[in-house]
């Protein structure tokens, strides 16, 4: 008989290991690898680039450019407004986020625009980050 196998669900996370430095008020912050220097995002318990656990937070400068995206037209909630931009920002130390552009036009979006992170409170205790377009 061969074995059912289930998803691969990775290095477990233990309590005391997953604690994160809550970021300054204003502050983006990733893990940076103290061994081999790699950008590691979404959090993690290990990195990506050699399975070491010396990560170390740092704050990103908040800058990248546009990987790629998509427009929204028929949005899954209300709150969410219509048309939005979703899409994917490689940030310049070197780790890619999933993100919504705002306070562009649709039309305007292309591939190598550079942003840079809006934060933005969502209720009391969450703050999430939203790019716009780097005029500057």
């Amino acid at each position: 008989m061969t074995p059912v196998l289930g998803p691969q669900i990775g290095v477990p996370v233990t309590p005391a290991a997953s604690v994160r430095v809550p970021p300054e008020p204003g502050e983006l912050r990733y893990q940076r690898c103290g061994a081999c220097e790699t950008a590691n995002f979404a959090p993690t318990e290990m990195c990506r680039g050699c399975s070491s656990r010396a990560l170390q937070w740092v704050t990103s400068a908040g800058r990248g450019s546009v990987y790629s995206w998509t427009v929204v037209r028929r949005p899954a909630a209300r709150e969410l407004g219509d048309p939005y931009a979703v899409a994917i920002v490689d940030l310049d130390e070197g780790y890619r986020m999933l993100t919504n552009l705002v306070e562009v036009e649709p039309t305007e979006i292309h591939s190598g625009m550079r942003v840079r992170v809006d934060l933005r409170p969502m209720g009391e205790e969450r703050v999430l980050p939203f790019f716009t377009p780097d005029r500057s």
